[in-house]
């Protein structure tokens, strides 16, 4: 059995994500390639090469795979598909885009946001909002598969795998690229932040926002965070939302601040290992998960925090 590993990569390295979904697929039994598609990415395939673990890396370097356009990218990994048994990439923005078209173009079910790998054809996922874990058991000759990331852990390095030119597939032209806008931030990226401060709508305002959590979190080296309430009411950017339809964090500690606990958010950050609330409302869900929990009021209890700390 030979996995192809589809890589997160930002062309001059490999993102977390990448270590954490290789873990998955070596638990699948086989032998596993990575493929690198991007432009100016040799960095990037150098960098998958040294982990541990792979057998060869596939560089496919090209204007057409710049900007993370999901019909170029699922034709190569189409292209390239025939030796393999299973497809597997990691559950980011990226890949939820890409891997189902993948999926239908070789006609198979796709196996989402996996949690653990039971046997090479079953696999573990959770469904109503991690409320419940399903067994799958795929008969499918090829499996394409996402991974939620942080329910794994990440492999390292200590691999010395060859970096082979992939050939680039015919661009079915269905879409371009036009122009993005992209959030620059000194802080850590939610998805590999080891810690995490979130705010909810009890927040009120994108000022308080600026005011109470961001300094908290500069000071403890931490990435912010936001219900989907704080989003939806302006007060937080949309690549803040934690949730099930936001992102999935694990991190080793993660602050939820006038943050109620529905079910929605609990789904993207109950994984963490540990969980701190302040909530002024003792009543709240939040604290039915929370390793340490403190009644009070936000605005009083945080610029304390943040003063102590």
């Amino acid at each position: 059995m030979a996995t192809l590993l589809i890589a997160e990569h930002d062309n001059a390295s490999i993102k977390d994500a990448t270590n954490k979904a290789l873990t998955a697929a070596a638990a699948l039994g086989g032998a596993v390639d990575v493929l690198v598609a991007g432009e100016g990415a040799k960095g990037a395939a150098e960098a998958a090469a040294k982990l541990k673990g792979v057998r060869k890396v596939l560089l496919a370097d090209g204007a057409a795979y710049a900007h993370d356009l999901a019909e170029p990218l699922a034709a190569l990994i189409v292209s390239l598909a025939g030796p393999y048994d299973a497809i597997v990439a990691p559950a980011t923005t990226r890949y939820k885009n890409t891997l189902p078209r993948v999926a239908a173009l070789l006609d198979v079910a796709q196996i989402s946001e996996i949690i653990k790998v039971v046997s090479p054809d079953t696999f573990e996922r959770p469904i109503y909002a991690g409320n419940a874990i399903q067994t799958v058991k795929s008969k499918d000759a090829k499996k394409v598969i996402t991974v939620r990331t942080s329910t794994f852990g990440a492999t390292g390095d200590g691999g010395s795998a060859s970096v082979e030119n992939a050939a680039a597939a015919a661009d079915p032209a269905l879409s371009s690229f036009v122009g993005e806008e992209v959030a620059k931030s000194d802080r850590p990226e939610l998805t590999s932040a080891k810690i995490i401060v979130s705010g909810g709508r009890a927040m009120q305002s994108r000022e308080n926002f600026t005011k109470y959590i961001e300094p908290l979190a500069d000071k403890l080296g931490a990435g912010v965070g936001a219900s989907r309430a704080a989003v939806d009411a302006g007060y937080a950017p949309n690549d803040w939302q934690v949730g099930q339809t936001g992102k999935v964090v694990a991190p080793e500690l993660y602050i939820a601040i006038g943050i109620s606990g529905a079910i929605q958010h609990l789904a993207g950050m109950k994984d963490s290992k540990v969980i701190v609330a302040i909530n002024k409302d003792e009543d709240a869900p939040i604290f039915q998960v929370a390793d340490f929990g403190l009644v009070a009021d936000l605005y009083q209890a945080v610029p304390e925090l943040t003063a102590a700390l």
